[in-house]
């Protein structure tokens, strides 16, 4: 495990570490240009900012980005600057306990939602990536075993009946032409369970599900992938996420869309 504090300490490279650079460039360049990069005319740059290489002396340094790195077997924790001192090893639970600082901040962010699991905060036990996923599985698992999304969606179907609006080209050259004329092609709009964010929640509940090493974890992600099972398997992005806005009586869903969001930004 290496720590790193912004702009503070250095570490000597690891040889174990090569390829590193490549990895992280390739993390830059993959990643999905959001308003943070823009804001601080990063989004054009095309090599990575998250650490400086120093190859004359062979070392590791920090720039001003928080967080952990995972390479091979090997666990890179960027912290703040403010908890750094030059005379101390820091341990284990002492890098945990800056991480959960790092999320007790964020629960205070306008510009993400994070549920305030104070008390969760204060035994954890694991690493910063681990802890997002459980506060996310957590409240998610909870949402839906008492509340289950649905919104108007458009439908394309071949009904007995007409039901919204009747698509004459399709019924035309599919339907009518074929023998096939007590089919009707409609469009209309549906109140579905099977909707772009709850295709959205399982494709990051899936992805979480293969990363996290935490049981705790996997048993949440798993009953949350159980109460979606008749949702479609589908990719999302974060811009799907940014587009997504709800109404009153779903306003709880606000706090699982920006996990997703924050997840889809940062997934490799």
């Amino acid at each position: 495990m290496i720590n790193l504090f912004e702009y503070q300490n250095k570490v000597d490279y690891d040889p174990s570490l090569d390829g590193l650079e490549g990895f992280l460039d390739e993390i830059w360049n993959s990643r999905e240009k959001n308003s943070f990069y823009s804001e601080n005319g990063e989004s054009k740059i095309e090599s990575q900012r998250f650490l400086q290489f120093i190859h004359k002396s062979d070392e590791l340094k920090s720039n001003k980005y928080v967080g952990v790195i995972h390479y091979g077997g090997s666990k890179i924790n960027l912290l703040p600057k403010i908890f750094y001192d030059s005379s101390k090893e820091y341990s284990l639970n002492e890098v945990n306990q800056i991480q959960n600082h790092i999320l007790w901040w964020l629960s205070y962010c306008r510009k993400i939602k994070f549920p305030n699991y104070q008390a969760s905060l204060g035994s954890a036990k694991s690493d910063f990536f681990e802890v997002l996923i459980y506060l996310f599985s957590k409240y998610t698992r909870e949402l839906l075993s008492s509340s289950i999304y649905q919104q108007y969606e458009e439908v394309n179907r071949e009904l007995s009946f007409i039901k919204g609006r009747l698509n004459t080209n399709d019924y035309l050259n599919e339907n009518l032409s074929k023998g096939r004329w007590h089919k009707l092609n409609c469009t209309y709009d549906a109140f579905v369970f099977d909707n772009e964010f709850n295709r959205i929640i399982k494709y990051v509940t899936t992805f979480l599900f293969n990363v996290t090493s935490s049981q705790d974890n996997k048993r949440n992600l798993r009953e949350i992938l159980f109460i979606l099972d008749e949702v479609s398997d589908e990719r999302a992005t974060a811009e799907q996420c940014s587009r997504i806005s709800f109404n009153p009586m779903f306003g709880e869903f606000e706090t699982v869309r920006d996990y997703c969001q924050l997840f889809l930004s940062n997934f490799i």
